[in-house]
Order: structure tokens, then C-alpha cells, then sequence
């Protein structure tokens, strides 16, 4: 079976004359994902080329990464848009309480009475401020993922059940009404 592959960043653009480019991050461990060395899996209009990271460094809190085989700016320039993966067996495992993004996708989620809420269709923020967008049976719904409010999360079994304080659901609903509303003026 082949290893899935999780997305780590996207090029952004050409960054100088000599192949490199600047890349926006979709990880909470660039630091891990960016380094010399490192496979990428880079995909773009269908195709996927295996390329390694032959020069990284963080400006301004984005890689600037050296791809083997991609020496001009043109190369680079034709890199732009192109999205940058890696195997999920390439990930290490996290702490107990820490999960990524990738694994809380597709969960279902209920409330502690059983009440379903939805799934979940993404994952926003850093690691240490996540907020959970489940697609609910009347929109989107967004959950703070902390511990006080996701008291189970089970990755694994894809559930999270989660104790919500009092309004929060209803104001997801009432946000979602008044974005409505506005966008019909």
C-alpha cells in the first residue's frame, strides 16, 4: 500500500536567481519538515517529482528552500503553486493530548449527550490554537480544540466528542446567518 502523503507547504514564488523558492507553510514543524535533506514529494498540474532539500532558511518565518534539480529562476518560477508533501510514515508521533491536523480530518463529532454536531473538514490554527471546522448539518460549526471543551479525541476510532459551553454552537449558527444576510445586499 502506498504511504499517504501529507501536505507541508506550497511555493509561493521564485526567490532569486539561482532555483530557490519561498515556500508557505501548512505544518506546525517546519523546523522538522524543512531541512537539508529532506524527500519532498512536489506535485503540480497532475505530476509528481521526488526532489531533496539541497539549501533551507527561514526568512520572516517561511523556508526558502533549494530543490535538487532546480537551479534557475526560471525552474523556479514553474515551481510556483506546486505543493510539497511528504510521507506520513516520515512524521514522528506526537505527545499524548497533541494530535495533527491530518488525523482529526473526517472525525465525527457529538456532543456528550450523543448529539451529533458533524464532521470535521478542517483543522485551523497552529498546534497550540486549533479550532476545528465541522461541517454540520446546518454549516460550518467552529470548535476551539482544548481540552476543557474536546474531552475525548480518538483519532483512531475518528471521534471526538466534545462538552461545548453554553451558546457556542448557537453562535456558530447565528455568525453563519449574518453572513448570509450580508452577502445578500
Amino acid at each position: 500500500m502506498a504511504d499517504d502523503l501529507l501536505l507541508v507547504g506550497t511555493v509561493a514564488r521564485a526567490h532569486g536567481n539561482r532555483g530557490q523558492v519561498i515556500v508557505n507553510l501548512q505544518t506546525d514543524f517546519p523546523d522538522e519538515r524543512f531541512v537539508f535533506g529532506q524527500a519532498l514529494q512536489v506535485e503540480k498540474a497532475g505530476e509528481t517529482v521526488v526532489r531533496r532539500i539541497m539549501s533551507v532558511r527561514f526568512h520572516q518565518g517561511r523556508p526558502i528552500v533549494g530543490l535538487e534539480g532546480i537551479e534557475t529562476m526560471d525552474d523556479a518560477e514553474a515551481l510556483a503553486g506546486a505543493e510539497l508533501k511528504i510521507g506520513s510514515s516520515d512524521v514522528a508521533p506526537l505527545m499524548p493530548g497533541t494530535f495533527y491536523h491530518h488525523d482529526l480530518m473526517g472525525c465525527d463529532v457529538t456532543d456528550t449527550s450523543g448529539r451529533r454536531i458533524g464532521t470535521v473538514v478542517r483543522v485551523d490554527g497552529p498546534l497550540d490554537r486549533s479550532i476545528l471546522a465541522v461541517d454540520g448539518g446546518r454549516g460550518e460549526v467552529l470548535i476551539p480544540l482544548v481540552a476543557d471543551i474536546c474531552v475525548t479525541v480518538d483519532p483512531a476510532a475518528k471521534t471526538i466528542v466534545v462538552n461545548p459551553p453554553d451558546g457556542l454552537i448557537e453562535l456558530n449558527e447565528q455568525t453563519r446567518e449574518r453572513r448570509r444576510r450580508t452577502s445578500e445586499r
